[in-house]
């Protein structure tokens, strides 16, 4: 591969330029509400707590753990700074640019916001489990806000992400594991308690399962496959009361071997009794399927925002 083709996506294109800056206000406003949560499950939670999470967010709250006097948002960009620069070649100059956005609106909630905010008091380990718990669903949350927006937070993402792209048969949970373990290990020494090692796997445990339900949540939905013969009334219905689109496949019956329609419609999970109703009026023979869809993108759905790391 020659070098210029190697350093392509370095500079963005200008159909990705035009993209960025057309979405820049939905980019901007994802990343202050992201940021709020993720900061506070940090500044309200975890700091005052003794253990360290996974990530660039463990290694910025051990450093402030030995240095108070520099803030977890400064120490959070000038950690991500090298990584995106070592990252800029596998991950593309755009994608690296909003990350950097992100990183910056995280550093402002976690040194100018959140520290105006009361703090969960920690008088035991008790605290410490709920401030785990707690607070990792509290960053998830931020998390998988700011993800849904195609950027992440630097640090450990660029370099599971960069190493993924180099060695694409390593999965993303192992990466995850050894980057994630070695910091959350690390945490055990500088607090010296092993009560350390546990919160920091359930704060990971916590924040994993909150930005799992949320991305599913926001983004899956249903697939009807309804089989009839009056299919053409089915999706009149359908169209009219729901305003959902569909799709019309051809089949063949396996007994009859007649010609017959089947009639695809995706639709979110609150929309499913009423197609049953519909269903069930217009053709109480018909066979009707309900499939899960981990996401849908395009019209009606969510929009298909372009993909700046490759």
């Amino acid at each position: 591969m020659s070098t210029s083709k190697k350093y392509a996506n370095i500079i963005p294109s200008k159909d990705q330029w035009t993209h960025f800056f057309k979405n820049e206000p939905h980019y901007l406003l994802m990343d202050v509400i992201g940021s709020f949560f993720y900061a506070a499950g940090i500044m309200i939670f975890v700091y005052n707590a003794d253990f360290a999470p996974g990530g660039v967010t463990g290694i910025t709250l051990i450093l402030n753990h030995f240095f108070p006097s520099l803030a977890l948002g400064l120490l959070s960009i000038l950690i991500n700074v090298p990584i995106i620069l070592l990252a800029l070649r596998y991950l593309g100059g755009l994608y690296l640019i909003r990350t950097f956005q992100t990183i910056l609106v995280n550093a402002f909630f976690l040194d100018i916001v959140l520290p105006l905010f009361p703090t969960y008091p920690i008088n035991g380990p008790v605290d410490n489990l709920f401030a785990a718990v707690f607070g990792g669903a509290i960053y998830g949350l931020g998390l998988g806000i700011i993800y849904q927006t195609g950027t992440c937070t630097g640090g450990s993402d660029l370099v599971i992400m960069s190493i993924r792209k180099v060695k694409p048969h390593f999965s993303v949970g192992e990466i995850t594991i050894l980057i994630d373990g070695i910091i959350i290990l690390v945490g055990v020494f500088v607090y010296k308690s092993l009560n350390a090692l546990m919160y920091g796997i359930l704060f990971t445990a916590s924040y994993t399962v909150v930005i799992d339900k949320f991305m599913s949540g926001a983004i899956s939905g249903k697939i009807a496959l309804i089989i009839s013969d009056h299919s053409q009334d089915i999706w009149e219905e359908i169209k009219s009361k729901l305003e959902r689109g569909g799709t019309f496949l051809k089949a063949e019956g396996a007994f009859s071997g007649a010609d017959k329609k089947v009639l695809l419609v995706a639709c979110n999970k609150k929309q499913v009794p009423e197609i049953r109703k519909i269903v069930g009026e217009e053709d109480p023979k018909a066979l009707t399927i309900f499939l899960d869809y981990a996401e849908a993108r395009g019209e009606g759905f969510i929009p298909h925002y372009e993909d700046f790391t490759s």
